[in-house]
């Protein structure tokens, strides 16, 4: 169970000034718990702090730097269950799901404690030409210095875990702002973090209002902002960043792909994972289902048999795979768009009610592609299927988007997915399986409106570190 109050971390410490912010159970609607909010004034503290924080950060051996990862790997599987019941409530995801995402902030934070001593440079021979005759270089990587963190509500483990990880393998000092909605999973790690002999101002964890959070943007001794979030509220904060590095991890409409020769019964076991796990809140859920006319009606008539299996309801119920979205009126905006669709000549094929915050899994077929439900992020339990003959048409339509996150191809003709991978405006092409797998090992990000920049721990370390070069002349005897 929760506990009644939760502070918030300034300079490494935990700190309860308030206990503004409440954090409701999704399902049931109750106050689970509270949480110290910061203020302007504690956030301008803590950069402060992690700017005084810099030097020493950086000066931290990478084995030191390791030994804090590790020691977050430990005990966040020591306290796994309670992790996975909190996410589980302030989430509203479900039990399964809740336990995946802690086994994956777990994996994160083991990847980067194996990438904390592998930071190297280069050696690069410089006598190209007579004038560069005796002159040879040597780079290294060094911290950018203090960075700001903004995580959303849908992976508040995993996505934070993507961004504080690789902070402490590279040696910066942050601050992070989790989703009001679902702080505790952060402030969980930040009582893990206090745990360990980090320089002091090293981390700071601040739960606060939107409309509070300015600093974490527009703050000039801050180096580097990532954001993980919807694309309007990404881009805004871009345009206000000034001078620092910007990352940014936005949304997106997922297309998978099943080709005439794609095994079935595994596409649809996979697309029914990949279309309604978490209840559909992921920004790489699959939303559009182009299927090769030669198996569409088979396929889905399958896909809606296995679809209409799908439990909603309680997500700590192990039963459970539909949960409640994160919000009443999300879940009443994406009923509008099904009903919507459907008044113009869609036709829902299972699902498509709603209870308060639940709607039941969705699937849909012969919609108008204009339709809110094809060209925006539904971030719910609702997927759209249509027919193709032609495989570089069903490309072309895949990429009729102004997202480019991630595509899911099912086919067994290797030339057919290489044809993808050169075709597809995105940051990812996954073949044979849903564009909702990642490892937390690759490169993740987009292109167009989904985002900029690349994580995963090794390329998160590449943004927080900077390229120096050593330059030396020898003397010529």
């Amino acid at each position: 169970m929760l506990k009644s109050t939760y502070p918030y971390y300034l300079g490494n410490s935990p700190e309860s000034p308030n206990s503004d912010l409440e954090v409701r159970d999704k399902y049931t609607g109750e106050v689970a718990t509270r949480v110290a909010l910061a203020g302007e004034e504690a956030i301008d503290k803590a950069i402060s702090m992690a700017v005084d924080a810099a030097k020493p950060m950086s000066q931290l051996p990478a084995w030191k730097r390791q030994e804090v990862l590790e020691h977050c790997v430990s005990r966040f599987r020591e306290r796994s269950e309670e992790l996975a019941v909190a996410l589980c409530i302030e989430a509203g995801k479900p039990i399964k799901d809740s336990r995946g995402e802690v086994t994956r902030l777990i994996e994160t934070f083991k990847i980067a404690a194996e990438e904390s001593v592998r930071i190297s440079g280069e050696y690069l021979e410089l006598d190209r030409s007579p004038r560069t005759t005796g002159y040879s270089s040597f780079t290294r990587r060094v911290p950018i210095g203090p960075c700001s963190f903004i995580s959303p509500f849908n992976f508040p483990l995993n996505l934070a875990a993507h961004k504080v990880a690789p902070a402490l393998a590279s040696g910066c000092p942050f601050i992070l702002k989790p989703a009001s909605l679902t702080p505790i999973g952060a402030l969980i790690i930040g009582e893990t973090l206090a745990e360990t002999d980090l320089p002091p101002g090293a981390f700071s964890i601040l739960p606060c209002r939107r409309d509070g959070a300015r600093l974490f943007t527009e703050d000039d001794r801050l180096k580097l902002l990532s954001f993980t979030g919807s694309p309007d509220v990404g881009w805004a904060l871009k345009a206000k960043a000034g001078k620092k590095k910007v990352v940014l991890e936005l949304g997106g409409n997922a297309a998978c792909l099943v080709d005439h020769d794609a095994d079935l019964d595994d596409a649809v076991q996979r697309i029914v994972f990949g279309a309604f796990y978490q209840s559909g809140q992921s920004c790489v859920g699959v939303q559009r289902i182009l299927v090769h006319d030669e198996v569409y009606d088979a396929f889905r008539d399958k896909l809606v048999a296995a679809t209409i299996k799908l439990k909603t309801g309680d997500p700590k119920d192990e039963e459970t795979f539909i949960g409640p979205l994160i919000t009443e009126k999300e879940a009443i905006r994406l009923e509008e768009w099904i009903k919507n669709a459907e008044a113009r000549g869609g036709q829902i094929l299972c699902g498509g009610t709603r209870n308060g915050a639940l709607l039941e899994a969705t699937l849909m077929d012969n919609v108008p592609p204009t339709e809110d439900i094809c060209i925006k992020e539904a971030f719910g339990p609702v997927a759209v299927l249509s027919r193709f003959s032609d495989y570089s048409q069903a490309l072309n339509e895949m990429n009729n988007s102004v997202f480019g996150l991630q595509a899911g191809i099912f086919t067994r003709d290797i030339y057919r997915a290489q044809l993808a991978w050169e075709k597809l405006d995105v940051g990812g092409v996954i073949i044979g399986d849903v564009p909702s797998w990642r490892a937390d090992q690759m490169p993740y990000g987009g292109v167009k409106d989904s985002g900029l920049g690349r994580e995963g721990i090794r390329y998160a370390i590449e943004d927080m570190t900077e390229i120096r070069l050593m330059v030396v002349r020898k003397l010529l005897v």
